[in-house]
């Protein structure tokens, strides 16, 4: 039988290491979806690649969790919690609706462009 108490130990025990593997992984896989979608990559790309940045964004929220379970409510909690939620969420938007995504994409490139006439 699977012992949450040993979960709960580990997530506690590792905190640190395990936020400083998570928080760059959610990072970097959420930019590559973003640039995979801006980028009109095949669909089962950006899904591959958005499948494991979705993995790290949901062991985020439940590290996080594991903290509110024992009453740990300070700042470091609700950023992290906020980080692994937005990856989620944009993963997910990525996999759901890719067509909007692209077009939110090309807005804000388009916008950049006339913003600083030098990167385009």
């Amino acid at each position: 039988m699977f012992d949450f108490n040993s979960l709960l130990h580990f997530s506690h025990a590792y905190c640190v290491a395990i936020c400083a593997a998570l928080v760059p992984l959610n990072l970097l896989a959420t930019i590559l979806t973003i640039v995979l979608t801006g980028l009109r990559r095949p669909s089962a790309e950006v899904l591959k690649v958005s499948g494991v940045a979705i993995a790290f964004a949901g062991m985020m929220v439940l590290h996080v969790l594991t903290w509110f379970a024992v009453g740990v409510v300070m700042v470091p909690t609700y950023v992290l919690l906020t980080l692994g939620t937005v990856c989620f969420a944009v993963n997910a938007w990525a996999i759901l609706h890719p067509s909007s995504l692209q077009r939110l994409l090309n807005r804000l490139t388009e916008a950049a462009k006339q913003s600083f006439p030098a990167l385009g």
